[in-house]
């Protein structure tokens, strides 16, 4: 009788492979919840559809509070897959600050899918910038509107399986996404419990029309709010609003000097006012904008850290949603010894 080493050898390793990428995508798929898509609507007010994560503990007893993570796929593409498939991950992976938060906290977690063409590449809807601020009788018109129509449509669904929510919601996010979480906050501050963002390019959105001498026009502050927003800021709001903006030391992604994120006007005014250099010279000054208008923000530097999201970061933002739960409060939370060398 002949013998097939090799053979058997090969379908044995073929065999233990297999058995590994079976576990692996078991693994995978392993949400710890339940996963909702919930598809666009225009007729309840938002064009593009939305991933609602219901993590396991997820009270139908008490009121809960519902985490929002702008999403933000990293990249343009005018395939909208791409984009949904990004957030699907973002609403799946611990890895994600949201859903990390949803997790631990037993929220519920809102990823809308907002689309970001790469036909239209100088519109960085993902950061809501100026460009998508102006869009008029297209899908991409007012995705602030359409995110607060999405919460309350995920606030309804949520009410059918017994699980009542608040009005405000926590909102959360990091770069482009981060950006988006600002920027709505000042739009919107009646909204938000609180809000925890990072990755800033050393930039808040300021709640000023002018700094320095420069007109602060939005997305860079609130010169022409009205015209935009036809409504007017409302600074005592954002005033109130818990915040928690955070860099890390050894950040470099800065995205002022690229066209998809700023035009070359809005370029100059950000160098002009808070600085060309991003770190520390930039976010040092928003940090002092902030404190001298009376915002209730804290500014952060995590030592050691780049453009990135690590434990101890999304751990401190947990207990800063933790401790901000009750309407009006602004709780302090404590950190690693060590962990921050910059704060407010």
């Amino acid at each position: 009788m002949k013998s097939y080493p090799f053979f058997w050898t090969s379908l044995i390793k073929w065999f233990l492979s297999f058995c590994a990428f079976i576990l692996l995508a078991g693994c995978g798929e392993n949400l710890q919840g339940e996963l909702l898509f919930i598809e666009e609507d225009s007729q309840k007010g938002f064009n593009y559809p939305y991933f609602l994560f219901l993590p396991d503990g997820v009270s139908e007893h008490k009121e809960t509070m519902l985490i929002v993570e702008p999403n933000n796929s990293g990249f343009a593409s005018n395939n909208f897959e791409e984009h949904v498939e990004k957030a699907r991950r973002v609403a799946t992976r611990e890895f994600y600050i949201g859903n990390y938060l949803s997790r631990k906290a037993e929220y519920p977690l809102l990823i809308p899918v907002f689309n970001r063409p790469k036909s239209n590449w100088k519109i960085y809807t993902h950061s809501l910038d100026r460009d998508v601020m102006l869009q008029k009788g297209n899908p991409l018109e007012r995705l602030d509107l359409q995110l607060i129509e999405m919460v309350d449509d995920a606030r309804s669904k949520l009410a059918e399986k017994q699980i009542k929510t608040k009005e405000k919601f926590f909102l959360t996010g990091f770069s482009a996404s981060g950006v988006f979480a600002n920027r709505f906050s000042l739009i919107h501050p009646e909204k938000v419990q609180a809000v925890a963002a990072g990755g800033l390019n050393g930039l808040l959105m300021l709640p000023k029309k002018e700094h320095q001498g420069e007109i602060l026009n939005y997305p860079l502050g609130i010169n022409d709010f009205e015209t935009l927003f036809e409504k007017e800021f409302d600074l005592l709001a954002f005033k109130e609003v818990p915040q928690f903006w955070y860099m890390g030391e050894l950040d470099e992604n800065d995205a002022v000097p690229y066209d998809d994120a700023y035009d070359e006007d809005e370029r100059q005014v950000v160098y002009a006012a808070l600085g060309r250099e991003m770190q520390p010279q930039r976010w040092d000054n928003c940090r002092k904008v902030y404190s001298e208008e009376g915002v209730k923000a804290r500014v952060r530097t995590y030592e050691g850290v780049g453009h990135e999201h690590p434990e101890v970061v999304k751990e401190d933002i947990y207990k800063f949603f933790k401790a901000n739960l009750a309407e009006g409060s602004s709780a302090a939370f404590s950190h690693t010894s060590g962990s921050i060398f910059s704060q407010d």
